[in-house]
């Protein structure tokens, strides 16, 4: 069994317990999953550059439950809506190699669509 099929019983256990499966709809996930994004990034506000020494560690133990929350939140939707994420990612990464080819990206943080087309 893999990590986030462990993790998705793991959620799946704690809701049923509490009975909220009846509120965890596709919209009010995808509305939860950016309300804990926007918390996360909520830690960076004003900061130099974020990384973990600039944040330290009682900062950082913030960071990494609202990394969980939004991970919870991704895993519930994709649980709901029966999309493997392992799957999709690894379908998103193929497209995104053909958007951004190595050798024309390398070093530039453009998007895909700013590049000059061959």
């Amino acid at each position: 069994m893999g990590e986030l099929t462990s993790l998705r019983d793991v959620m799946r256990e704690f809701v049923a317990e509490r009975d909220w499966d009846q509120f965890h709809t596709p919209k009010n996930l995808s509305a939860a999953l950016t309300v804990e994004a926007a918390e996360l990034l909520e830690h960076f506000q004003w900061l130099a550059r974020g990384d973990a020494a600039e944040l330290g560690d009682a900062k950082l133990e913030q960071v990494r439950h609202e990394m969980a929350d939004v991970l919870v939140y991704l895993i519930r939707l994709a649980d709901k809506l029966d999309v493997d994420l392992h799957a999709a990612v690894l379908e998103k990464m193929v497209l995104n190699r053909a958007k951004y080819p190595a050798d024309k990206v390398r070093g530039d943080a453009r998007k895909y669509n700013e590049y000059p087309q061959d």
